[in-house]
This record gives structure tokens, sequence and C-alpha cells, in this order.
């Protein structure tokens, strides 16, 4: 399967190669071969989709805990090899390294993204506000845990995980060093297949700390803040919402 884009942005499609390469490089959680990359595409293997069942979606959560425990350089750290510029989707992602989860996570993948959702129309100045008082918090401190940096997918909505003949693929990645919390709170926000199963799978091999549900809406400030830019009204409010319960549970 061949993606292309003519006016791909330096790195597009390298980026998403080299995330694909990392994170398969974990031996963990399958990721789909890259066949070739270019400038302005980016060729990987057709997966062959199958019907979800709760076998395969606990062997998939077993297989992402030990992709996270390969770890990463630092939190926010890119793709071994990897120096150019990250990507959301289409958005530009910020590199900020850090050693603290909670500064690299406001700063580098929850605040960069409001201005534009505020001049898009889809947050309110108000709104803001509330997320930056959240971040403010969670740049404290008060979210770190001592975990070291766990190598993530970073855009793990049930979208990029697709059930095939032969196992869970994952695609699409936004991959950088990161809380493996942070991967499993994207797969609920959507909805993905036998989530429970894959939550089951994941602490089999690596147990989450206590309160990791209460932690959810924490991780779910970066992918809402990234749809708040372009998806419309409803992300915003649900990204104000999400800060108000991080505050809440601070």
């Amino acid at each position: 399967m061949v993606k292309r884009r003519d006016d791909a942005p330096a790195g597009f499609f390298g980026a998403e190669a080299a995330g694909l390469r990392w994170l398969a490089a974990a031996g963990g959680a399958r990721c789909v071969d890259v066949i070739d990359v270019a400038a302005d595409r980016i060729e990987v293997a057709r997966i062959e989709e199958v019907h979800p069942t709760e076998a395969a979606a606990r062997a998939f959560g077993a297989a992402l805990a030990r992709t996270h425990l390969a770890g990463a350089e630092a939190f926010g750290g890119p793709p071994a090899g990897w120096d150019g510029q990250l990507f959301i989707g289409e958005r530009p992602m910020p590199s900020i390294l850090s050693d603290s989860w909670g500064e690299f996570y406001a700063h580098g993948r929850v605040l960069p993204f409001l201005d534009d959702a505020v001049a898009a129309g889809n947050l309110r100045l108000t709104e803001a506000d509330e997320v930056r008082r959240a971040c403010d918090v969670i740049a404290g401190g008060a979210f770190d845990d001592g975990a070291a940096p766990s190598r993530i997918h970073g855009d793990l909505w049930a979208g990029n995980l697709l059930f095939g003949r032969d196992g869970t693929v994952l695609i699409d990645p936004a991959a950088h060093g990161g809380h493996g919390e942070t991967d499993l709170a994207m797969l609920a926000l959507f909805g993905a297949p036998h989530l429970d199963a894959i939550y089951a799978g994941y602490q089999e091999v690596s147990p989450l700390r206590a309160g990791w549900r209460g932690r959810i809406a924490l991780h779910q400030l970066h992918p809402l803040a990234v749809h708040a830019v372009g998806h419309g009204r409803s992300y915003g409010v649900a990204l104000t919402r999400a800060a108000e319960a991080v505050r809440a549970t601070a």
C-alpha cells in the first residue's frame, strides 16, 4: 500500500517510517512493514483485516506492554536515528526533551495546540485558560511517578490498530518517548475493540500503577488538543472537561 502526498513537509513520511521501525525493534507489538519511503510517499505492506477477537486483543495488550518497556532516551525523545520533525497526523509535533514527564507533556504535547484551536473557533479563550491551569499543575510534577520513558506509539486510536489475519498490527505512529498510560488512554478515547481484554493483557506483563483509570483524562489531553484544532467545537468542550478533571484529581 502506498500513501502519497505531493506537498508533504520535509520529513513527513520519514518520521513515520522511523517510528514504525523503532517500535518494531522493541520486539513487542507488531508494526506494519515499511517497504520504501521517499519525500513524497511511503510504501508499507498491505494488511488483510479480520474480525477482532478478545484473544487477539489480549495478546496485543501484552505485546504493547513489551514495546513500552523497551524504553526511550528521554521523555519527548524521537525514534532512534531520527533527528527531523515529528508529526501527529498531519500536524507538526514539537520535540521537547525532558527528564520530567509532566514538563514534557504540558509544554510539548498539550500547550502547543491551544492557540490554533482558539483561532479555529473550537476552543474559547476562557476554556484555553482552564487547560493552561491544568498544564501548570502537570508541568509542576503533580503526576510524575518516577517511571522511565516508555517507547510509545503516540497516536494509538482504534483506527491505527489493525486486527490482521496473523495478529494485530500498528500503523501511522507519532512515536516518541512518553508514558505508557498515554497509549492506553488514547485507545479508550475512540473505543478500541475488546478494550478490557487489551488492558488485561497489558497488566499481565506490566502492572499499571494504582489509580490509572482516574488518570485517563490526563493522558487524553494531548489527542483532544490536537483534535480541537481541526475537528470541531465538540473537541474543545471535551478538552476543557478533561482539564477540569485533571485539576480535580491533582
